[in-house]
């Protein structure tokens, strides 16, 4: 291939334009394109075994960059690619490659699944992390590692994604991070991206690495220890590494803001702006109202019964309840209790503050990679890859028990007179409830460890002198363990069903098991204090596991095609088998439904495979001509045949124009798709809970009687003033059975790189601008509980049970509700935006002085579930920032190098999203008591390094102004405390790190 004119400058210059034409987004802790050791290393990577044990010099030869399968002989490309190298994410201070890529430098400000959402459901189980690009989703962005793909891992039906924690961390050397379609070059999941991680290929003898970050606040700590090691011969190559990884606990209560209460966050307008006080003071601390379980007032130490007098506790209203505090003071109405309000319930357990911020978590990974020169079949290489993680992960959660008292149980104790409270429970034994003591248990504990490992191995060579080849096998096995603590419903009835033991106690009527019976309620059992023999009985670990495979073959030839004027045509070539198997096998009582009060799933079995074949040429049209130093075109074409869904067809088309040396252009229009995750397809019934408001029917007697809802309801034979005492179940479960088909998607990429040439004196100075639009059709998505609920009771299939009412039943027994919400082709997603990029750099005294500044701009992060739907932008809403951006400034002399980073995230506020879908609430940013809004968020780090004879010494701050997460009103929005549960926010505080390098 002809060099290109527009790289023949100065070094500097040329590492540079190379560096821009990979990168639509530099890093927040950019490259060092220009330095003399990553030409160097890159050059190295490129030499055959006998030159690098030689010593000899190598020339650049030709290599493959991310976005394409054709190897070029400079780093140019047609779509954008950002490159992190290892030497970045060192002086950023991260303690991992997971860290450094679910930051905001690779993210752009999207919201990423990271440790800080171990208690709540998401996609590969607590303490998987995942990346998303564009927020479009993990599911729509391909890992690969060395160019090959990393098979999902984690844990529970929902395994569909790579989790980071299985990267080896201590033998990457640099990440290509590609933010366009590119199912046609890679196949499906490469929808919003595809993130390559390159492991080192020059490690000769032994190297250990030590980092240690601290929390200036206590808690989180992390330590890295990882032992890279290698040795190159005349006709082979080895390398590999260990590394041991883990993190403490952060719990909520190691953090001020953390462990403030959560509170409504309600302004009072008349009282002046300030955030808060309009809250309601909870009478018996003088303090805004703790939600420390839930905004809707979900409550400990409480006693529910029927509506009685009774006497008011502080601040409550009213002379009759059906929400109790004990209060031994009270002589009337309920002896021993006082009634309590919404707003004076009891919500806050001091054990709450143990719960996890940050879960823990630790992980051993091992990885070997080497080849052996066969000197036959086109002399050609053996090479092969093993990589194993373990990772064993916790988090501590909160728990509440509702504990239900049967109409006359000799568990009553002093209380047997208590009429009926509601109709019977899965635990009142088929009998009416009196009373529901509302419970703070306290802590409990989840625990994963998820072993994985892949083997690669094949064989590359020369076809000719001008084709290449490469066959590939591919195995992947996650093996994952995942442990939970819950209440048994079986038992829990068991024991409240009870007799005398004739000493004063009770016996349980059934023995078996080692049943122990229930406490008698009392202002004790109320308040937590429980027999722990009891606790024992009902509230045990439960485990299941979660099998993944994966097996992937691969044939690939590329090479030159024929000569055009100006320059070589190359193609590459190949087919590609894939097959997957998902086996997650939840314990005997999750499959029973015998979780109480929580989330219980049936088995998750199933396999897909896939045949594809793939081409891509590139055709060098014009080079070193008038108005156009280069114009290159770039086309692909996959066509892949899906065991589920059958055969589709994805293509892309891109450009490279530099009409003079300082511009170059580039475009790129195509489609990409995603195929069905094996969960998406095969999830077991898995159920969970909305809160008891969510019934349509709740108070339906004052809607118009010739209304939709209140017709239906009345057919169900409820009362007009019906309220649902229990929460509506929600059962989740795969879409094969109802023809789940592929989703989507087109991308189109257009981009401005500017390098104008100025005196050496004032430097080098680039600028780069891509604009990005990725719209996603048909996409596999779940409808909702809500809007499941909403349709059938407000239309017109009711009757008929057609429509969404075949997904809707309810109990006639206790008239609870049940949704079934699987996965369907539903949805519609769309982003567009601009990613800007400048780089500066400059000689300064003996140093170099290198400034990096990157921004994304979003314009649209839209979508919609179903197709006559609106389509809804919530682009600037909260965990949606319209831009985020990054700004690195290094100076390097001699030995050493210092580093200052700016991360940035735009304020967001959400009112214009409520005022349109909620317009009889006041959510005039002026006048409204919610505070849904962030101000601008600025994170600064700061860092020096030393790099001395085969040592190296790295020690900075992150956070440095040691900035606490903005905070909301709470009950809109996930939120710890009052802050906005968003990863682009950070939870630990001012931190310190320190990593020492030494080589042997």
């Amino acid at each position: 291939m002809n060099d290109h004119k527009a790289l023949r400058r100065n070094p500097l210059s040329a590492a540079l334009v190379s560096a821009l034409l990979l990168t639509a987004t530099a890093s927040a802790v950019a490259q060092d394109a220009a330095s003399d050791e990553e030409q160097s290393a890159q050059q190295s990577a490129q030499q055959t075994p006998a030159q690098q044990a030689a010593g000899s010099p190598a020339q650049l030869g030709a290599i493959t960059v991310t976005g394409s399968r054709i190897g070029r002989d400079v780093f140019n490309s047609v779509s954008p690619v950002q490159v992190v190298t290892r030497e970045e994410t060192t002086l950023a201070g991260f303690d991992s490659t997971t860290a450094a890529l679910q930051s905001t430098a690779v993210t752009a400000g999207s919201s990423q699944i990271n440790n800080a959402y171990g208690g709540y459901v998401t996609n590969g189980g607590p303490g998987a992390n995942t990346l998303s690009l564009r927020g479009l989703g993990p599911e729509r962005t391909l890992i690969l590692l060395n160019g090959r793909r990393i098979a999902p891992a984690g844990t529970r039906g929902a395994v569909g994604s790579a989790d980071l924690n299985v990267l080896p961390s201590a033998m990457i050397d640099r990440v290509e991070i590609l933010k366009d379609g590119a199912s046609s070059i890679y196949g499906s999941d490469a929808v919003a991206g595809v993130v390559n991680l390159i492991t080192r290929r020059n490690v000769d003898g032994v190297e250990f690495e030590a980092q240690h970050n601290a929390t200036d606040g206590g808690g989180g700590d992390s330590r890295r220890y990882s032992i890279a090691f290698g040795s190159t011969g005349d006709r082979s190559h080895f390398s590999g590494s260990y590394e041991y990884y883990t993190r403490n606990d952060l719990a909520y209560g190691d953090r001020a803001w953390a462990s403030a209460c959560p509170t409504d966050m309600y302004r009072d307008i008349d009282a002046g702006n300030y955030w808060g006080s309009g809250d309601y003071i909870d009478p018996l601390t003088g303090k805004p109202k703790c939600w420390g379980l839930d905004a809707g007032g979900v409550t400990i130490n409480t006693l529910g019964t029927a509506t009685m007098p009774g006497v008011p506790g502080p601040g409550t209203p009213g002379t009759t309840f059906n929400r109790w505090r004990p209060n031994s003071a009270i002589t009337e109405g309920l002896v021993g209790f006082e009634g309590v309000s919404l707003e004076s319930r009891d919500t806050f357990d001091p054990a709450m503050l143990n719960q996890s911020l940050i879960s823990p978590v630790t992980t051993h990974t091992v990885f070997f990679q080497g080849g052996v020169d066969l000197g036959a079949m086109g002399d050609a290489e053996f090479y092969y890859e093993i990589l194993g993680n373990r990772r064993e992960s916790s988090q501590t959660g909160y728990r509440q028990l509702s504990l239900d008292y049967a109409v006359d149980s000799p568990l009553l104790g002093g209380l047997s007179d208590l009429p009926a409270f509601m109709n019977p429970t899965e635990t009142s034994n088929g009998q009416l409830v009196a009373a529901r003591a509302f419970i703070g248990f306290g802590n409990d504990r989840s625990e994963q460890t998820v072993d994985f490992w892949r083997a690669t191995a094949g064989v590359r060579g020369a076809l000719s002198a001008n084709w290449n080849y490469d066959f590939m096998l591919s195995k992947s096995r996650s093996d994952a363990d995942y442990t939970f603590q819950s209440f048994l419903t079986d038992r829990i009835a068991q024991s409240m069903d009870v007799v005398s033991d004739g000493a004063g106690g009770f016996r349980c009527v059934d023995t078996s098991n080692g049943c122990v019976a229930a406490p008698v309620l009392s202002s004790q059992t109320i308040g937590g204090i429980l027999p722990q023999q009891w606790k024992d009985f009902v509230f045990i670990p439960v485990t299941g596991n979660t099998l993944y495979e994966e097996d992937t073959f691969n044939f690939n030839v590329d090479g030159s095609l024929f000569e055009l004027p100006h320059g070589t045509a190359a193609g590459a070539f190949g087919i590609e088998y894939r097959r997957a198997k998902i086996d997650d096998s939840p314990n005997i009582h999750s499959l029973n439904g015998n979780l109480y009060n929580l989330t219980s799933s049936a088995a998750t079995r199933g396999k897909d495979s896939v045949w594809e074949a793939y081409g891509e040429v590139e055709l060098p049209l014009l080079s070193g001509v008038t108005a156009a130093e280069e114009l290159t075109l770039n086309a692909s074409a996959r066509y892949t045949d899906y065991q589920s869904y059958g055969s589709d067809t994805t293509w892309k088309i891109g450009g490279l124009w530099t009409p003079i040396r300082s511009v170059s252009l580039r475009a790129s229009y195509g489609t990409s798709y995603r195929a069905p995750a094996l969960f998406e397809q095969f999830l077991g019934g898995t159920s969970g809970f909305l809160a008891s408001s969510n019934d349509p029917c709740n108070d339906y007697g004052q809607r118009d009687p010739n209304s939709p809802r209140y017709i239906n309801c009345a057919s169900e034979g409820l009362p007009g003033d019906h309220q649902a005492n229990t929460s509506v179940r929600v059962i989740t479960q795969g879409g094969a059975e109802t023809g789940l088909e592929a989703e989507t998607s087109d991308a189109l990429t257009v981009g401005l790189i500017l390098q104008p040439e100025f005196p050496a004196a004032f430097g080098d100075l680039s600028f780069a601008v891509d604009y990005y639009d990725i719209e996603v059709e048909n996409g596999v998505a779940r409808a909702g509980a809500s809007y499941i609920l909403s349709q059938c009771y407000n239309g017109p299939d009711f009757a008929n049970d057609t429509g969404f009412c075949r997904m809707v039943s309810r109990d006639p027994a206790n008239n609870s509700l049940t949704v079934l919400d699987g996965y369907v082709n539903l949805s519609t997603d769309k982003v567009r935006g601009l990613d800007f990029t400048t780089r500066y750099v400059r000689d300064i005294g003996r140093g170099q002085f290198r400034a990096t500044a990157q921004v994304t701009k979003f314009l649209e992060q839209a979508s919609k579930t179903f197709p006559d739907d609106p389509l809804v932008d919530y682009n600037g809403m909260l965990r949606y920032p319209k831009m985020s951006g990054q700004l690195d400034l290094m100076y390097r002399i001699d030995s050493w190098r210092f580093r200052y980073g700016l991360e940035w995230v735009d304020g967001m506020d959400s009112y214009s999203y409520y005022q349109e879908n909620y317009p009889t609430l006041d959510f005039d940013p002026a006048t409204s008591m919610y505070k849904i809004y962030t101000p601008n968020y600025f994170l600064s780090s700061a860092s020096v390094q030393y790099t001395g004879d085969k040592w190296s010494v790295t020690a900075g701050v992150r956070n440095l102004f040691d900035k606490e997460p903005p905070t909301i009103s709470q009950g809109v929005y996930n939120t710890v405390g009052n802050a906005l549960l968003y990863s682009g926010y950070d939870f630990f505080g001012r931190s310190y790190f320190v990593n020492l390098n030494k080589s042997f």
